[in-house]
């Protein structure tokens, strides 16, 4: 299997974040769908299969919480039917990310906003059931008002405010401009590219000191950033507007794996360690 060269680990400091004490994050997956590994990275094998998370993640913040992509919707069925045959895949959903936040007693008041890592089907479909502001920057909302893949993002979008956010910060561990959503560093967007145009990498620092780096579909699993395989060449063709952009991506991702937990969107193992919203302090 061919891989990428081996990039040489993020040795200067770290930037530098002073999130509050009671800033917290937890996970709330919303369903899988399943993909065979040959599908899913350079060299996979197609008897693997592999079940790819629908998870958002909600950052807790005083001055406001965002959440990190939406999940499957109430009807993601019919967002399933309209991606083309070829990439329609069996799924199972389980409850919406609105339906936990009500289950849990959660305050909306507190939520601002979605921040999407891109406006791909499979990150935008519980916008159908979130009555929320969506934050994104000119670059996605180019992407998602004209690509093809943008078709479930433009039916679920209409009747939400659309906060346009720009890139107004320094480069971010590699990657060429930030993002600093509450101006103290525990969370800031870094422009990522490639798998779209505007797509995006969250970085979370909670009180603890504990880094996440959220890589939205750089890659779709873990294998990208440890062994170091990017997607088969076909599935690069049909599904990412920059391939070299998203190698540069992988290789920055990867420089940091000793640093933080970093979190392909798609695999259900990288969110370990990350409390369910029904676990978390209330």
């Amino acid at each position: 299997m061919k891989t990428l060269p081996t990039p040489e680990p993020w040795t200067a400091a770290l930037p530098e974040a002073t999130p509050p004490p009671d800033m917290a994050i937890c996970q709330l997956p919303t369903g899988t769908y399943e993909t065979r590994a040959a599908f899913a990275l350079r060299g996979g094998s197609f008897r693997d299969k592999r079940q790819f998370a629908a998870t958002a993640v909600l950052v807790r913040h005083p001055k406001g919480d965002f959440l990190i992509d939406a999940g499957f919707g109430a009807n993601v069925a019919a967002h399933v039917a309209m991606q083309p045959r070829f990439a329609r895949a069996p799924f199972q959903s389980t409850r919406t990310v609105r339906e936990q936040l009500d289950d849990s007693g959660y305050d909306s008041t507190r939520l601002r906003g979605v921040f999407l890592t891109h406006s791909h089907w499979d990150h935008a479909s519980g916008l159908d059931s979130l009555d929320l502001p969506i934050w994104m920057n000119s670059g996605e909302l180019e992407y998602a008002a004209s690509d093809g893949d943008g078709k479930v993002y433009r039916a679920v979008s209409p009747g939400h405010e659309i906060r346009e956010y720009s890139f107004d910060g320094p480069a971010y561990l590699g990657f060429s401009a930030s993002f600093d959503v509450h101006g103290d560093g525990s969370l800031v967007l870094a422009l990522a590219g490639g798998h779209t145009t505007g797509s995006v990498v969250a970085f979370v620092t909670l009180p603890s000191g504990q880094r996440y780096a959220f890589i939205g579909d750089l890659t779709w699993q873990l294998d990208g950033v440890h062994r170091l395989v990017e997607r088969p060449w076909l599935l690069r063709a049909l599904a990412d507007s920059d391939s070299e952009q998203v190698r540069q991506g992988i290789l920055r991702s990867a420089a940091l794996t000793e640093l933080m937990q970093v979190v392909p969107a798609h695999d259900r193992r990288a969110y370990e360690g990350i409390p369910l919203l029904s676990d978390a302090p209330r």
